[in-house]
């Protein structure tokens, strides 16, 4: 079998609607969670949390809430103090 030429199991979508960035860090957050103890929306799909975890957000299984994109607002520049 050549390693080389294999396709990778796992892939983070390509999803322009999607940040690649936060589907990182709901599947993160969604590890640590597996790895406290939360029982996996998916049965036996893998033993390795990290797996897991990826497979469910790339299914939308696991919800998670954006306060910006949610709500539609920009982020605010501070204030000065005059």
């Amino acid at each position: 079998m050549d390693l080389g030429t294999r396709a990778p199991k796992y892939v983070i979508p390509d999803d322009p609607e999607q940040s690649t960035y936060r589907f990182i860090i709901v599947a993160a957050k969604r590890a640590r969670q597996l790895q406290g103890g939360a029982r996996p929306f998916l049965p036996g799909t893998s033993r390795r949390p990290t797996v897991t975890a990826m497979e469910e957000v790339r299914r939308g299984l696991v919800k998670y809430y954006d306060d910006r994109r949610d709500r539609g607002d920009k982020p605010e520049a501070p204030e000065e103090n005059i």
